[in-house]
């Protein structure tokens, strides 16, 4: 119903059409499904991952290697900021990336899963157990030298990749274990933050970094102060990654610091709000001539602007900015990351020593046993001891199914993976093959598991 009256409205002489648009829009209409999907991010970043992988061991090899590592300068005169396109993509781009994992984090903290304690122990638990046995899995193999900087690597979980293999079972599980994830994902997420900021910072400049540390009070006085226009934040953001890049500190911790920042609650309520737009609407009403445009017309355009503002006021910063950019993060950030981070030569002659290499199992074994073991053995834990009690219409071996799907590391275990072996590029390959190998192993076992586990859920008729 609601399409067709869509449909009328935009045939109703009242609406202006470009004239390309209608035509435009049946063109687009179909990405924009697409693009909506829960599993489109996986598939683009698999799409990435299988690219790179081609260009990595294909005629294009070099190529692509030069293309990464061609430097980039931006700024002006004597002030920029010169860094490869490699090294754009993962300290700039990703900065954003963590700007939505903040907004996500902020989110399910004041409103989500994690507002309410009973809700939120399970997945917190969970998640806990998930980072720390990878890490001592990986510890035990790898417990000294340069191959010991690695222990971060299999403590994160892919949240684009995780939650897209369980979409792909969505007649079969219930929507809680996906929200059950999601939690578990953003908290891991957390995890992986916090560990980049406290252990994989090797050089610390003090001023740069009190700087930075004086541009988030910056940030927390804008929202104190009630500004909820997002171009004061974005502006001091920016500065805040420069500052964070020039103390030593990955600027990438500039987008959850920025996160933190960016106001939660509306300056209207609802009644208030629907008070003030009917008030706005006679003026409206009572301003408008037929025949005028409003081009022409001062008051119908101070209401409608009037109008604009309150639509502004009575959302909610944090979650306008979440919807902004989640769709660019998902859908085009993480594909370029992947497809500059993937590509890993393979060399099928030496599979042998590449399996049994330490790195590469400590990385294999944590995602995969790691994870399996941590967060259903955590989870058995404290709904034994009666401390959290499952999402509703799940069971616990769907909880276990989802502990082998969180063993999918991929974006955030390559990230620390830079990060960790930045200068040694055979613990870097070791450690990419161990997360893609895993990764993959991870999703199809998750998958099937779930498959088998799950019968199709029944919708009513």
């Amino acid at each position: 119903m609601s399409d067709h009256n869509n449909t009328s409205r935009d045939n109703d002489p009242g609406v202006y059409s470009a004239p390309w648009e209608k035509s435009f829009e049946k063109f687009i209409g179909p990405i924009e499904e697409f693009i909506h999907r829960q599993t489109t991010s996986g598939l683009l970043l698999m799409s990435s991952a299988i690219l790179a992988l081609i260009l990595a061991n294909g005629p294009f090899a070099e190529a692509y290697l030069h293309i990464l590592h061609t430097p980039i300068s931006v700024g002006v005169a004597n002030w920029a900021v010169q860094m490869s396109l490699h090294h754009w993509i993962n300290d700039g781009l990703m900065a954003l990336f963590f700007f939505v994992v903040g907004l996500e984090l902020k989110r399910e903290i004041l409103v989500g899963e994690l507002a309410k304690i009973r809700n939120a122990i399970l997945p917190i638990a969970a998640a806990i157990g998930g980072m720390v046995v990878p890490a001592l899995i990986y510890f035990a193999i790898n417990p000294e030298g340069d191959a010991a900087k690695g222990w971060g690597i299999p403590m994160a979980t892919d949240i684009a990749f995780a939650v897209g293999a369980l979409a792909l079972l969505a007649s079969r599980v219930p929507k809680a274990l996906i929200t059950f994830l999601v939690a578990l994902a953003i908290v891991d997420d957390l995890g992986a933050v916090l560990v980049i900021a406290l252990f994989y910072t090797e050089t610390i400049v003090i001023t740069p970094l009190f700087i930075a540390g004086g541009l988030f009070v910056l940030l927390l006085a804008f929202n104190m102060l009630g500004i909820r226009r997002t171009l004061p934040y974005f502006a001091v953001a920016v500065a805040l990654w420069y500052a964070l890049l020039l103390s030593g500190v990955h600027p990438t911790l500039a987008g959850i610091l920025g996160a933190m920042s960016v106001p939660a609650m509306p300056k209207y309520d609802p009644k208030l709000f629907s008070e003030h737009v009917k008030e706005l609407m006679e003026k409206f009403d009572a301003s408008h001539q037929p025949g005028q445009s409003i081009m022409t017309n001062d008051r119908l355009r101070s209401v409608v602007q009037n109008l604009e503002n309150s639509v502004i006021s009575v959302g909610v910063p944090l979650k306008r900015l979440e919807r902004t950019w989640h769709s660019p993060v998902a859908y085009v950030i993480i594909p370029i990351f992947a497809l500059a981070n993937a590509g890993i030569p393979l060399e099928f002659g030496s599979l042998t020593e590449t399996m049994t290499h330490p790195v590469m199992l400590g990385v294999s074994l944590g995602l995969i046993l790691g994870k399996f073991i941590g967060i259903a053995g955590v989870s058995w834990l404290v709904l034994k001891f009666g401390v959290a009690e499952l999402p509703k219409d799940t069971r616990f071996t769907q909880i276990a199914g989802v502990s082998l799907l969180a063993g999918i590391g991929f974006t955030m275990s390559i990230f620390v993976a830079q990060l960790g072996f930045a200068n040694n590029e055979e613990l870097l390959l070791m450690a990419k093959t161990g997360i893609l190998g895993a990764s993959l192993l991870a999703g199809v076992a998750g998958y099937v598991w779930l498959y088998v586990v799950s019968k199709p859920t029944t919708i009513p008729s």
